[in-house]
């Protein structure tokens, strides 16, 4: 950083921190006491750079050919500068202070090595430097002409260097000292300090080395709204605004940056603008960042949106860095592509490790899972509000595909999946109708119709060793890439490639926008589209959606906790539908569901428990998804049946395969089998904990309905002339136990004892196999027709 304290000639105040950010490793430091301004070097970041006397309206004003540079010198009555550079090609170079590249100059570039210290006799028109390799100090003037070498011995590894009067001073790495030279005398030169430590840069406090004058910026600034910065010729000044903003009258500066590049580097965020030529990037003061990936934009509130993968979150903050916090941080595993939907005020995110595609309102409330099927490696995602659409990349090693989808999840289709690799970054043209991504693997960015995937081509392929992040701003393509760690961009004809920065470490998304008002009027612009919840955008319409434990009410606008609801095993994922309204159909984002069977659920912790055929476990979550645990995951061979007795708080269940019906504590501990004799293929399994008692099914050769207490003792066959009945479930008002049989075609009910045994149903049925009952009704799950009735 830059700091400064006051001080008085004797008395030294507090530190002030000056510029603390951008800094890498900054060498050279110069004021100019006559318009009160600091310029610096970096020999990291290579760039010469000014500053007000308090560090604000930063600008750079040289970026390029600089490889080292170290030592500045100003001479505000020429307005003009000198420094320093000890790259591969060592130089010292002149410039006007306003940073004009017209009146650059390379006035040394022979018989120098490593050209550290310089300073300026203003009165003589001198500049005099050192070299710390060759060992010496060289005087001239301000062309660079007439160089004369005036000190060859006592110099060892001088490193700064001043004068006052007749006498130049300098410091000395190898000697630990400092040392006098006489210009006048013939004596050779004296050590006058030796110190305990490396001695560094060096000045004289007296006010000849800072003559007073008048300069046109000492007068209302020169009449510029930020920086007035001397120059070399008339009227001696020019305006200058801070790094990334526009000079729109030659006086005036823009209200901040119009157009920039919003990097991720892991670790920090960047901003890089794209009003001026140099692309400096700063890094935005955010905190906690462990492995951030994606990032986007909101122009209407000016938040930044970015996924943390280490971190589990997803976290904004504005695009000053202020107000930074967390929105999503509960079941998130790999979270990775992010979107957001500025029309509709919503965030869109794909996760790896759900292999989820997730929505939720720009503050992170109202969550919904929008679609969690035949997804392998769902990666980067971008939305386009303004047609209703989604797009998102598949890692799917088999099938790599781009998809699109409506923004509720609905109208999904295949756009890409044909020579495809690593599908990384996705980034959307409106104005022509494409969509353009990049591929790691491939090594090629391409273009397609975003409508049908069609009038495929490519736009680049040469030297992309590994695409990642992708993003379009105007006619221009911007893309970042791992192994050249920079920032390119082309133009979307394949034509006029450019780098924006490189030698950037840990490169990862970007996004490049346009900043100021946005304009479009659609239906979810204006009070949410009237949705209580979420209003999700479709190409021609839109539609009210709720979160997770919530539906829609008969309005189809206002989301409402429901009185009931029946939850169903689709194979693959656990889904809850309204009894009330058969359109509000919700998945439960729980993961790695391979094969549900039996589900059962605790009312009194609102959970949800199902067993896996193909996992060969049981698992339990909240009813929002959250907090999924495996409850019993080892001695398991086919667990088909489960129950789950809510007044003792265990958990039941039979298993086809081992041939046994066991309980746990609903945490899967204090196992024990119940049943293990006699007993065949047993299935479905109720509980009725207020009676003491336990029914179950069996496939077996006597295939038959049994009850037993709940502890397993007192086992008898109820129901003996039986199919495949399954579906087990009991009405405790009415006191009847009903079934379905497979092989029959029905449904059926006895009292709890077997007696009264009689045909509910027995048309239009056919493959009846899940089966529940509330109030006055029974539900049912058709194993062939896929329905719910």
């Amino acid at each position: 950083m830059i700091q400064c304290v006051p001080y008085n000639g004797t008395v030294t105040g507090a530190k002030v921190r000056v510029v603390t950010t951008g800094l890498i490793s900054p060498a050279g430091l110069a004021c100019d006491w006559l318009t009160q301004k600091l310029y610096w070097t970096d020999d990291e970041t290579n760039r010469i750079e000014v500053a007000t006397i308090n560090g604000e309206h930063r600008k750079v004003l040289f970026w390029e050919d600089i490889d080292q540079p170290r030592a500045i010198t100003l001479v505000p009555m020429k307005s003009i500068m000198f420094w320093t550079d000890w790259g591969e090609v060592p130089k010292i170079e002149r410039a006007g202070m306003n940073g004009d590249p017209t009146t650059r100059k390379v006035i040394v570039h022979e018989n120098i090595f490593w050209p550290n210290g310089l300073t300026v006799d203003y009165d003589a028109q001198l500049v005099y430097w050192l070299d710390g390799r060759l060992k010496f100090v060289e005087v001239m003037d301000f062309d660079g002409r007439n160089r004369k070498t005036i000190i060859k011995e006592g110099v060892n590894y001088s490193f700064a260097l001043t004068m006052f009067q007749n006498k130049v001073y300098w410091t000395d790495w190898k000697t630990w000292s400092i040392h006098v030279y006489d210009k006048t005398s013939t004596a050779p030169p004296k050590e006058i300090i030796h110190g305990d430590y490396i001695p560094m840069d060096i000045h004289v406090w007296d006010a000849q080395r800072q003559p007073p004058g008048d300069t046109p910026c000492r007068h209302g600034n020169g009449g510029c709204s930020h920086l007035c910065l001397l120059a070399p010729y008339p009227p001696g000044y020019s305006c200058a605004c801070p790094t990334g903003v526009k000079l729109i009258d030659n006086m005036t500066c823009a209200n901040g940056p119009q157009e920039m590049l919003i990097l991720v580097q892991r670790v920090e965020i960047c901003t890089i603008s794209l009003d001026s030529p140099d692309y400096t990037n700063f890094v935005l003061p955010l905190s906690g960042i462990k492995h951030a990936i994606a990032v986007d934009y909101d122009p209407v509130d000016g938040y930044l949106y970015w996924t943390d993968d280490e971190a589990r979150a997803l976290q904004r903050a504005r695009l000053d860095g202020s107000r930074q916090e967390n929105l999503v941080v509960t079941e998130v595993e790999h979270p990775d592509g992010l979107a957001v939907d500025w029309v509709a005020r919503n965030l869109y995110w794909t996760d790896t490790g759900t292999d989820r595609i997730e929505v939720a309102r720009l503050t992170g409330a109202s969550r919904k899972v929008l679609i969690n099927e035949d997804l392998f490696e769902p990666r980067a995602i971008a939305v386009a509000p303004e047609k209703g659409w989604m797009f998102w990349s598949d890692w799917n090693e088999k099938a790599p595909k781009i998809e699109r989808a409506a923004l509720d999840g609905s109208s999904r289709m295949h756009l890409i999946d044909r020579e495809l690799g690593w599908p990384n970054g996705i980034a959307l043209d409106l104005v022509r109708g494409k969509i353009y991504w990049c591929d790691a693997k491939t090594d090629r960015i391409e273009v397609a119709n975003m409508v049908d995937g069609k009038d495929r081509r490519e736009v680049i392929s040469d030297n992309l060793p590994h695409l990642f992040g992708l993003s379009l701003l105007g006619d221009y393509l911007y893309w970042t890439d791992w192994q050249r760690r920079s920032v390119d961009r082309i133009k979307v004809t394949g034509n006029g490639r450019e780098v924006i920065a490189d030698q950037l470490p840990n490169v990862m998304g970007l996004k490049a926008v346009r900043l100021g008002d946005v304009k479009g009027s659609y239906p979810c612009t204006y009070n949410n589209g009237n949705c209580s919840h979420l209003c999700l955008s479709r190409p021609h319409d839109y539609v009210c959606a709720c979160q997770i434990g919530y539906e829609l009410a008969a309005d189809q606008r206002t989301c409402v906790v429901p009185e009931a609801f029946l939850l169903f095993a689709r194979k693959e994922n656990i889904g809850r539908i309204s009894i009330e309204n058969g359109n509000n159909d919700a998945v439960i984002p729980v993961t790695g569901v391979k094969d549900a069977s039996a589900l059962d659920f605790d009312i009194n912790e609102n959970r949800i428990y199902w067993t896996d055929v193909k996992v060969k476990a049981i698992s339990r979550a909240f009813m929002n998804g959250s907090d999924m645990q495996k409850i019993v995951e080892f001695g398991l061979d086919s667990p088909e049946g489960m129950a789950v007795d809510w007044v003792a708080h265990n958990i039941y269940w039979t298993d086809t395969g081992s041939k046994r019906i066991e309980v746990a504590g609903l945490d899967g501990r204090s196992r024990k089998v119940l049943i293990w004799k006699d007993i065949d293929e047993p299935r479905s399994l109720a509980m009725d904990p207020r009676e003491g008692y336990m029914y179950w099914s069996d496939w077996g050769s006597q295939a038959c309905i049994s009850r037993a207490a709940m502890d397993g003792t007192r086992r008898t066959v109820i129901v003996a002339k039986v199919g495949r009945a399954n579906g087990l479930t009991i009405d405790y008002v009415q006191h009847r136990l009903y079934w379905t049989e497979l092989g029959q075609r029905v449904i059926e009910s006895s009292d709890l004892t077997g007696k009264e045994r009689a045909v509910v149903i027995s048309e239009n049925l056919e493959k009846p196999f899940g089966l529940t009952q509330c109030l006055d009704y029974i539900y049912w799950a058709d194993w062939k027709t896929g329905i719910i009735e």
